[in-house]
């Protein structure tokens, strides 16, 4: 038999982290899926799809998600029934997640509606440059860290990146020419 769900939306909702008696983790979200058709208005309806996810994924995902969030998931549609408070049968649908895919940059996701994602915390501090020594707080871009016994290359701290939109790229715009023998091609 086979039972699998794969659907991309947005979250509708924060993911409702909880935990069992017994210290699992599980998160319920809803997710918007746009309908592929247009109404009679010309407008798109969306599905909003229940879905529950659990152990670590379930932490994960709550970490780096939020409301408005664009994901994917992969998982199996379950039904389950509970007699709720005034003694009625519940009849419940939904995905349980065994995978997902963050489909925003995290940019975006960091962002959208002025939130930042969860606990996970993103350094921008402008020339975020990994290869700049120079780029530490505190030496003012005049350290050569060599003793002072040669003379250093000191482009102002941006190791001659001339305003180069990727600051981790160490060969982007240096002006310099990079030599490659034949037998350093794979071909």
């Amino acid at each position: 038999m086979l039972n699998r769900a794969v659907l991309t939306g947005r979250l509708t909702r924060d993911v409702d982290l909880r935990y069992t008696q017994s210290g699992t983790a599980v998160g319920s979200f809803s997710l918007a899926v746009d309908r592929q058709f247009t109404n009679q208005q010309g407008e798109r309806e969306a599905d909003f799809i229940n879905c529950v996810i659990w152990r670590k994924s379930a932490e994960n995902f709550a970490n780096f998600v939020h409301k408005g969030s664009l994901v994917g998931i992969d998982g199996r549609i379950q039904t389950r029934n509970y007699e709720n408070a005034q003694g009625q049968r519940v009849y419940v649908t939904e995905v349980v997640v065994e995978n997902f895919a963050l489909l925003e940059p995290r940019s975006a996701r960091n962002n959208s509606n002025g939130q930042q994602s969860g606990n996970a915390p993103q350094q921008n501090n402008g020339n975020a440059n990994p290869f700049d020594n120079n780029s530490n707080p505190g030496n003012n871009g005049n350290s050569n860290n060599n003793g002072g016994s040669k003379p250093t290359n000191n482009n102002g701290g941006n190791n001659g990146n001339n305003g180069n939109n990727n600051p981790n790229d160490p060969f982007a715009n240096s002006g310099d020419s990079i030599d490659i023998s034949d037998d350093d091609l794979p071909f």
